[in-house]
């Protein structure tokens, strides 16, 4: 499994950007797509995920009501929208996959296949 993420860059507080998460190499069905972040500092933090079969969604809640995930099954894409940024959403974003046999849950455990992060940065 192979994840490309898109989609990072610098934004003024209050504004918008859209993360992509390109998935591929999947030979199984089921399991979820997740988003984490990491900011200096501090530990990894799982904000949001979504089921891979089924729109079942988790968003934790330092950005809930802010996030919006969502998937292009037929691009094979995972989209992590967020608005109203803030400077504490300042962070490297990684998408993640699970294996088949886990579930979008707030648990965010068995993602076992990880992207190679993009910097969103939220300035003041």
């Amino acid at each position: 499994v192979q994840l490309v993420e898109s989609g990072g860059g610098l934004v003024q507080a209050g504004g918008s950007l859209r993360l992509s998460c390109a998935a591929s190499g999947f030979t199984f069905d089921g399991g979820a797509i997740g988003w984490f972040r990491q900011a200096p500092g501090k530990e990894r933090e799982g904000i949001s995920c979504i089921g891979r079969s089924y729109s079942s969604t988790y968003y934790a809640d330092s950005v809930k009501g802010r996030f919006t995930i969502s998937s292009d099954n037929a691009k094979n894409t995972v989209y992590l929208q967020m608005n109203s940024l803030e400077p504490e959403d300042t962070a490297v974003y990684y998408c993640a996959s699970t294996g088949p046999y886990y579930y979008c849950s707030g648990f965010l455990t068995g993602y076992d296949y990880w992207g190679q992060g993009t910097q969103v940065t939220v300035s003041s």
